[in-house]
């Protein structure tokens, strides 16, 4: 069965029952953080009596996303934490360790550091400034573009931290390792660039990305930015991504421009005629012919 970009509006521990087994190539998705927003549904997550529930509330959902997800997929989940009677709760990792045991395998743990995130009033505790986006694979043998998501190497660049600097290139026994990497004929012999992918270097656990921003919702919206390397990672050109919790669907606009197919998932009708709104544009916005 071809799977075509599509949106159903729907709890995602019902809906995803309508797609057939195995069709998704990776899930990217970000669910409602604990007692962070109201609803107003009796279904949403988020506003569980307690940590465990939402914790479970989570758990079940992803149960339900294993179902549909290939063998070879990956899951992308960013969490935020929350303080309750002035308590962080761990949020994050409570979710993390839960998914783990329930089977998934946690492959990464990626910091989002957001370089203009509210300020905040607290004077007793640091101000924080990130959230984490975890990688879970259902196979020790999972898709994964590495090169899809290189960075440039700083390594031979103004931007190098090493001792030396840029002075070590090129000259024979130039490196200061003497230690862990003895005996490493390509560093210790000035051939540094041997050792480099020539694309740029793997993708590090530190994302800088600011906060995501789209006029007509009232909430806070993935950035783009956070999920690009996630879907170019996670998924072939052609492949289909889901996100079971859609909002105002800025993984299908990712994935739509990516060249790649989505399936979203939604409980709130406004949010999904939002969405619908959106993604149409998007794909006006595609068809126009370059100027």
């Amino acid at each position: 069965m071809d799977i075509l970009s599509q949106i159903i509006c729907g709890d995602s521990r019902t809906a995803l029952r309508k797609l057939p087994a195995s069709c998704i190539d990776t899930i990217v998705t970000s669910p409602p953080y604990y007692l962070q927003r109201d609803y107003d549904d009796d279904r949403q997550v988020g506003e569980e009596k307690s940590p465990d529930e939402y914790v479970a509330s989570i758990v079940e959902i992803m149960s339900q996303c294993d179902r549909v997800l290939k063998e070879s997929g990956t899951i992308w989940l960013n969490l935020g934490d929350k303080y309750h009677k002035s308590k962080l709760l761990g949020m994050p990792w409570r979710v993390a360790l839960a998914l783990a045991d329930a089977g998934w395998i946690l492959r990464s743990d990626i910091v989002w550091h957001k370089p203009n995130a509210m300020p905040h009033s607290v004077n007793t505790r640091p101000t924080p400034d990130h959230e984490y986006m975890f990688l879970f694979s259902k196979s020790c043998k999972y898709y994964y573009d590495a090169d899809a998501i290189r960075e440039p190497h700083v390594t031979f660049t103004e931007r190098s931290k090493m001792a030396g600097g840029r002075n070590h290139f090129g000259k024979r026994n130039g490196t200061p390792e003497a230690g862990k990497n003895r005996g490493n004929s390509n560093l210790h012999d000035a051939r540094w660039d041997q050792a480099f992918h020539p694309e740029g270097r793997n993708k590090r656990t530190v994302w800088s990305v600011p906060l995501g921003k789209f006029r007509e919702a009232h909430f806070a919206v993935f950035p783009p930015k956070l999920i690009e390397p996630c879907i170019l990672a996670g998924s072939p050109r052609g492949g289909i991504v889901l996100d079971p919790f859609f909002g105002a669907g800025t993984v299908g606009v990712v994935a739509t421009e990516l060249g790649r197919r989505y399936v979203g998932v939604e409980l709130n009708r406004e949010y999904v005629k939002m969405a619908k709104k959106r993604l149409a544009s998007v794909q006006v916005r595609l068809l126009e012919p370059l100027s």
